[in-house]
């Protein structure tokens, strides 16, 4: 679950810089979504988690922080 939680954040990475490009910006509306799942797995993770190394949960919800973010910033 831990690599996935990595994985699931750095195609909200990839998504967010897609969404980037001018005329592709519907996709953000997406990756926001996309990225607000991606938060949700993470918390699951770090709460059933019992591995001592967390650190790819805590990157992937750093990941997907950022995308929400700077998406929900292009958004306005």
């Amino acid at each position: 679950m831990q690599t996935l939680s990595l994985v699931w954040g750095v195609l909200a990475l990839v998504g967010m810089v897609i969404s980037l490009i001018p005329c592709l910006g519907v996709l953000n509306r997406v990756n926001i979504a996309f990225a607000a799942v991606g938060v949700v797995v993470g918390v699951v993770t770090m709460a059933t988690s019992k591995a001592s190394n967390k650190v790819p949960t805590i990157t992937g919800l750093a990941c997907c922080g950022i995308a929400i973010v700077v998406g929900v910033l292009r958004l306005a």
